[in-house]
């Protein structure tokens, strides 16, 4: 009995599997067409999802496009900029008088020189009666002086600058990070800051206040600041405000540039003062030499003075010792 049982289950498994092998055989066909439809769906669907991301990559790239091509033509126009001032080597007396951070105008300067030359030019002629000599007095305090004096403060105001620009800048990013925006950090700076970078963010806000937007503002520190660094700091404004970006890692890197230019400027500066002393001995060694012949044989000197063939001798040595000095001068100075 229980062998029978085994019998029908076995017959009626082999009858299944034969049912189910005759049907997968009939439906075979009909499976497989299904099968490779939706693969085809599939693909397609991912096609077409392909065909998305390659629109976007595409569009993401036109506008990558773009905008270094607005950074571009503004970097391009801060650089003609600069060349134009630079072309300038000699800026506008009113230009320089502002830089040196006197409030005067030019008529002013101008009086003032006239009236030092006069007066030293007359204090000269009362001393000693000669008019060629308070001739040269009045020229040289009234032309030269008043001018060596601007440059002098002009010099002393920009290594200020550079001394405090770096820290104004650890300033700005410190609060930029806090969360302050970039206006309220210049506000700070002008505020808080030390001369002369004060006063020059002073200028900075009272350019945005009659209008101007902060890019414009600060790019007019260049003209008058006339440094480097005051041109990187516009440039990194307005490629921010062109581009977007974090700013505060901009400004940090910004400053860190500006202390590694100065460390740069002080070691060259030490390498090459062996070489400016040098510079100086020689060319004071031909006016000492000179000095000590005439006070030990003074009639053996005073034939370069009294002889025609001394003075082309003079005129000569003159000559050579300017363009020596000039090729010295070229040979240790260095700019960064």
């Amino acid at each position: 009995m229980f062998g029978l049982d085994i019998m029908v289950v076995a017959i009626i498994g082999l009858a299944a599997l034969s049912a189910g092998a005759l049907g997968y055989g009939v439906l075979y066909n009909r499976i497989d067409s299904e099968r490779k439809t939706e693969g085809r769906i599939r693909r397609v669907g991912a096609a077409e999802t392909d065909r998305t991301k390659v629109v976007a990559a595409r569009d993401r790239m036109a506008e990558a496009n773009k905008r270094r091509k607005s950074l571009q033509d503004q970097l391009k126009t801060l650089e003609d900029k600069q060349k134009e001032n630079d072309r300038r080597k000699a800026p506008p007396m009113k230009d320089r008088i502002a830089q040196a951070g006197l409030v005067m105008t030019v008529k002013t300067f101008n009086t003032i020189s006239i009236v030092l030359g006069l007066v030293a030019g007359l204090l000269a002629f009362l001393a000693n009666g000669n008019p060629l000599i308070a001739l040269g007095v009045l020229i040289v305090a009234g032309a030269g002086l008043p001018r060596w004096a601007i440059g002098f403060l002009r010099s002393r105001r920009m290594k200020a600058f550079l001394n405090e620009f770096p820290n104004s800048l650890d300033v700005m990013v410190r609060s930029i990070k806090s969360g302050l925006p970039l206006n309220d950090s210049i506000r700070m700076i002008a505020s808080e800051g030390q001369e002369p970078v004060r006063t020059e963010f002073k200028r900075i806000i009272e350019a945005q206040q009659m209008g101007l937007g902060v890019p414009e503002a600060c790019g007019r520190l260049y003209s008058r600041v006339p440094l480097s660094e005051a041109n990187f700091f516009a440039i990194v404004i307005a490629i921010q405000a062109q581009a977007g970006g974090n700013l505060s890692e901009a400004l940090g890197n910004l400053s860190r540039v500006l202390r590694d230019r100065k460390k740069m400027k002080a070691k060259v500066n030490a390498l090459s003062m062996e070489a400016k002393a040098s510079a100086w001995i020689i060319g004071a060694l031909p006016f000492i030499v000179a000095t000590l012949v005439y006070l030990t044989s003074p009639e053996y000197m005073m034939i370069l003075f009294t002889d025609q063939r001394g003075h082309f001798i003079l005129a000569a040595s003159g000559i050579w010792m300017v363009i020596g000095v000039l090729v010295m001068r070229n040979m240790i100075n260095f700019d960064l």
